[in-house]
Formats: C-alpha cells, sequence, structure tokens
C-alpha cells in the first residue's frame, strides 16, 4: 500500500514527524517535486518558503545513473562528485553534461526566483525538503551548497527514503528526518498513488503563494 495520496498529504505527514523546530526557519524545496512537499511543511512551521535548484549529473548513456550533482545557493554553484562512477566514465564525461546541467539550474533559478534575491541562509536553521531519496546525491550537494553559506543547522526532511542513504545524509547534515524507510525500496515514486510530474508553473504558483 502506497502511504502517500499525493506530495501534499507527505508534506503534511512531514511536518507531523518535524514537530516543532526552535530558532529562524528557513525551508528549502529541491526543485521540482520536493516545493510541494515543503510548503506544508512551510506552513505548519510559520516558517519561511524558498525553492533550491538542485540538479543530477547523470552518465550520457546511462542518465539514471548519477556521476554527480550540481546545487546553486546565494550565487553559488557547488558539486559532489560520485567517484566510482567518474572512474568508469571519465572527467570528459562529467564536463560536457556539468556545463549543460549548469545551464538548466540557471535557467530555472530565472524562471523560479524572478526579481526576489538569492537565497540567504546566514544563521538560519535551514530546512532541506525532497520528495524523496533514491541514491541521495542531490541532496549531499544541496547540503554542501548550504553549508557554504554558513547556517545555524541543517536539517534533511523527507517523507520516504532508502535507510543507506540517510545513513549517509546523517554524516553530512545535522538531522536527517526520514518518515519511511520501506524495507524493499526501488523507487521515490513507489511511496505516492499520484506521482504526477511537477512543471515550472506549479513551482511558481507554490513560491508567489507565499512570497
Amino acid at each position: 500500500m502506497k502511504p502517500y495520496p499525493d506530495r501534499a498529504a507527505a508534506g503534511r505527514a512531514l511536518a507531523d514527524e518535524l514537530g516543532e523546530v526552535a530558532g529562524s526557519v528557513l525551508v528549502l524545496g529541491l526543485a521540482r517535486g520536493g516545493v510541494p512537499v515543503a510548503a506544508p511543511v512551510a506552513d505548519a512551521l510559520g516558517a519561511k518558503l524558498d525553492v533550491l535548484i538542485v540538479r543530477k549529473l547523470g552518465l550520457p548513456q546511462q542518465p539514471e545513473l548519477a556521476m554527480g550533482a550540481i546545487a546553486g545557493v546565494g550565487g553559488v554553484t557547488h558539486t559532489v562528485r560520485n567517484e566510482p562512477v567518474l572512474a568508469e566514465a571519465g572527467e570528459h564525461a562529467l564536463a560536457d553534461v556539468l556545463e549543460e546541467e549548469t545551464r538548466e539550474l540557471r535557467r530555472r533559478e530565472r524562471a523560479y526566483r524572478g526579481d526576489r534575491p538569492a537565497i540567504d541562509v546566514r544563521g538560519q536553521v535551514v530546512i532541506l525538503v525532497d520528495d524523496g531519496l533514491a541514491t541521495g546525491s542531490t541532496m549531499r550537494a544541496a547540503v554542501a551548497a548550504v553549508r557554504r553559506q554558513h547556517p545555524a543547522r541543517v536539517i534533511v526532511a523527507v517523507p520516504v527514503g532508502g535507510s543507506e542513504g540517510c545513513r549517509r545524509l546523517a554524516r553530512v547534515a545535522d538531522e536527517v528526518v526520514c518518515v519511511w524507510t520501506p524495507l524493499y525500496y526501488t523507487a521515490v515514486g513507489q511511496a505516492y498513488r499520484d506521482f504526477s510530474p511537477v512543471e515550472d508553473e506549479e513551482v511558481r504558483r507554490i513560491l508567489a503563494e507565499r512570497s
């Protein structure tokens, strides 16, 4: 049985699991799928909501296999490398994909942010929210990018994830909250009855409603 009807319901369950969070809190939804999950979390906490664009660096011949990931915070892009995959793929493969995905990251930043200033996470408790964890490479890039901007704490919060991925993230985040860790876990979508793609317009609408 899939535990969540949709991403909004998953966000409400995640908010219940988080409970109260002390300090000045900023909730960042990883675009695109993390934003509809992050919105109910921000609402429940009475916190600010913003978007963090993270892009997986997939192998050209196997896009689902990540060579790493990039994330942009405060106008700075940070890269996380998956060295075992890169050892097979080679640096030339990474360079080509990195250039393409950096362009897409900048496009989405312009599309979602418009005239709003870049995210400022300094001194804040940052809650990074996605609709689930697969390998965790994109979330690790998000944590690394946020860390460089000197937040007070970094909390990773997801409705579903694999136990190993959550354990790895616990080494780099101050806290990891994962509501459901299935025994047999193959993909994030297995947790949702409605796992429709999230479009740019939905991200813009959610952010505009809470700006």
